[in-house]
């Protein structure tokens, strides 16, 4: 049989397009096409009306900052205010911080969003981004409390806003992550005693919510301070939160340490290589890939999880949102203050989410 004479058989091709990923996905049967026009049917009914509300109605400026100023809010017609956002925008970014000043805690976000975005070029992973970090993290602090270098001193409890929350998550997982590293070596180790030690600090820190751990850093931890020594609140809150998120991220990273085969020991003990140089260079390059979706999960937790240290009276960006509707020009719009914070949340975890994905691919097609 000649070439010719064969019939080669191609495999159909599926139409590519929207048109056909709808008609695939979204009304490829009838009851298909039922539920999805019941699904647009419903989502009309509530869109139609947020739209209206938040922007056909919506009250973007005001004449004023007095209640008969914000009177066109109240307005029986009247849909969202969002000129409470334009009038207190800046008290909930940087919350009780000087008004002539605030230039600082500005630039202090600028710092850290140049921080984090550098931290993504794995080009400068490795020392380079170490000194990046400690310079970045110096100067910001610098920026923040002054005192030195003509800037006029700021005390801490006039910190608030987004700063606050950008600060206690990052020096947060800056500080929680050496510490969960050795836990979770410690929980592996053959030494029964510190494998004790550290189930121990696991278990109990696990075992209590974070908000109590803020309110023993907040009340009980200066009981065991030297007299006449005072830690801020800020760095209670910190070293609470620190070492709350070191235990939940020591035990997904011996999760990811219990995923490598004995194998991997064996293979870098006939290297040559000595225990830390083990761990360091084969053991948990490979478990903290392996471990990269629970952790950015962890972060994005953490992110949010911050807001609870308004209980101890700290100014973060949620509470910064809550106080600025307190005069009573403003009260009853809490509604447009908490959409702008959640929106400052979401472009933040978005992001967080979308990095730790990229990252996972990455690691995924390294393996």
């Amino acid at each position: 049989m000649t070439n010719n004479d064969q019939k080669v058989r191609l495999a159909p091709t599926k139409p590519k397009g929207p048109i056909a990923w709808l008609a695939c996905n979204l009304f490829n049967s009838p009851m298909s096409t039922l539920i999805t026009l019941m699904m647009i049917l419903a989502i009309g009914a509530l869109i139609i009306p947020l739209i209206n509300w938040a922007v056909v109605n919506a009250v973007w400026t005001v004449a004023g900052n007095s209640i008969e100023d914000t009177a066109i809010c109240r307005a029986e017609s009247a849909g969202a205010c969002w000129a409470v956002i334009g009038e207190k925008y800046r008290f909930i970014l940087f919350g009780l911080y000087p008004f002539d000043q605030q230039w600082r805690p500005a630039l202090a976000i600028m710092l850290f969003l140049a921080l984090l975005a550098g931290s993504t070029d794995r080009r400068w992973w490795g020392m380079p981004i170490m000194i990046f970090w400690v310079v970045a993290l110096g100067v910001i602090y610098l920026l923040m409390g002054g005192g030195s270098l003509g800037l006029s001193s700021v005390p801490e409890n006039r910190w608030g806003g987004l700063p606050v929350t950008l600060l206690l998550t990052t020096f947060g997982i800056a500080l929680a992550f050496p510490i969960a590293i050795l836990v979770a070596l410690g929980r592996t180790s053959d030494n029964p005693s510190l494998r004790f030690v550290c189930m121990l600090f696991v278990e109990v820190v696990r075992g209590v919510p974070l908000i109590s751990v803020l309110f023993m850093a907040s009340v009980l931890f200066p009981l065991f301070m030297p007299e006449g020594m005072e830690v801020s609140k800020l760095m209670r809150a910190l070293l609470a939160i620190s070492m709350f998120i070191a235990a939940y991220l020591s035990e997904i990273i011996r999760g990811g340490l219990q995923t490598l085969g004995p194998g991997q020991k064996e293979a870098a003990a006939a290297l040559g290589l000595g225990y830390w140089h083990a761990v360091f260079l084969v053991q948990l390059p490979q478990a903290l890939a392996a471990a990269l979706p629970p952790m950015v999960s962890l972060f994005i937790g953490l992110f949010k999880s911050t807001s609870l240290v308004m209980t101890i009276g700290i100014f973060d960006l949620l509470n910064a949102a809550k106080s600025a509707v307190a005069e009573p020009a403003w009260q009853g719009f809490g509604t447009e203050a908490y959409l702008f914070a959640a929106a400052i949340y979401f472009c933040f975890c978005f992001a967080m989410s979308r990095y730790g994905m990229h990252l996972e691919h990455k690691t995924y097609r390294g393996r």
